[in-house]
C-alpha cells in the first residue's frame, strides 16, 4: 500500500474520534443554552458518524502537504479541497447550514478566507523557524 494512503488511514483513525466528542460538546452546550432541546435517535446518529468522518479526513489530509513530489499549489489545491468537501458535506446533512445556494456561497467564501488565513500563519511560523534552525547551523 502507498504509504501516503497508509499515513492519511492511520492519522484518520488516530484521530477520528474527535468528531463526536466535539458533535456531543457542541449538543451539550445547545441543551444547556435551548428550553426543551431534543433529538432524534437519527439526529444523534448522523452526527456521531459525520463527525467522526470529518474528524478522520481532516487528520488524514495533512499527507497531502508530505507528498514532496507534489508543487505547493497541488497539495494545497487537494487539501483544501478534500476538506472542503468533508465540511460541507457534515454541515449540510446535520443541519448545520441549510441547503441554500446563498448559505452555500457565504460558508465557501468564509471557509476559503479561514483556510488561508490559516494557511499563511503556518507558512510564516514554518519559514520563522526554518530561518532560526539555519541561523543556529551557522
Amino acid at each position: 500500500m502507498n504509504k501516503y494512503v497508509k499515513a492519511f488511514f492511520h492519522r484518520g483513525l488516530v484521530f477520528g474520534g474527535f468528531g463526536p466528542i466535539v458533535a456531543g460538546t457542541v449538543y451539550l452546550i445547545l441543551s444547556f443554552a435551548i428550553p426543551n432541546f431534543a433529538l432524534s435517535g437519527l439526529d444523534v446518529f448522523t452526527a456521531i458518524v459525520s463527525t467522526y468522518l470529518l474528524a478522520f479526513v481532516h487528520a488524514g489530509v495533512s499527507v497531502f502537504n508530505q507528498i514532496e513530489s507534489w508543487p505547493i499549489a497541488k497539495s494545497l489545491l487537494c487539501h483544501l479541497s478534500t476538506l472542503y468537501i468533508a465540511y460541507i458535506f457534515c454541515y449540510v446533512l446535520n443541519s448545520w447550514i441549510p441547503f441554500d445556494p446563498i448559505v452555500l456561497v457565504i460558508f465557501t467564501a468564509i471557509f476559503i478566507a479561514t483556510y488561508f488565513v490559516i494557511w499563511s500563519i503556518v507558512m510564516i511560523c514554518i519559514k520563522a523557524t526554518g530561518t532560526a534552525l539555519n541561523r543556529q547551523l551557522l
